[in-house]
């Protein structure tokens, strides 16, 4: 198991951006695959973002290709999500989650999860 801690949420007004970033705790933090998930009220957890080990393959939900970039620096043990171009309908509880292996979309295929920051767009 890693341990995980996001950092980074904020409220920003629709068209501006945001870092988030994800700190892990344990050696092995570089063989695990990362990746950003999120959640809206009264809606379920959904994928954002997902990047191997190696940083070499990243995945992106179809809603925020192009405006989201998933980056990992592993001698530091973080994950970064940078939103650019943020919309209102972007507002959730972001969460990053490890596993390892490959990446998936899947909530149910990742066993560890920070406890979440929460960003807000305002329109």
């Amino acid at each position: 198991q890693v341990q995980l801690v996001e950092s980074g949420g904020g409220l920003v007004q629709a068209g501006g951006s945001l870092r988030l970033s994800c700190a892990a705790s344990g050696r092995t933090f570089s063989s695990y695959a990362m990746g950003w998930f999120r959640q809206a009220p009264g809606k379920e957890r959904e994928f954002v973002a997902a990047i191997r080990w190696s940083g070499a393959n990243t995945d992106y939900a179809d809603s925020v290709k192009g405006r989201f970039t998933i980056s990992r620096d592993n001698a530091k043990n973080t994950v970064y999500l940078q939103m650019n171009s943020l919309k209102p309908e972007d507002t959730a509880v972001y969460y990053c989650a490890a596993r390892a292996g490959s990446i998936y979309t899947s909530v149910n295929r990742w066993g560890s999860w920070g406890q979440g920051t929460q960003v807000t767009v305002s329109s």
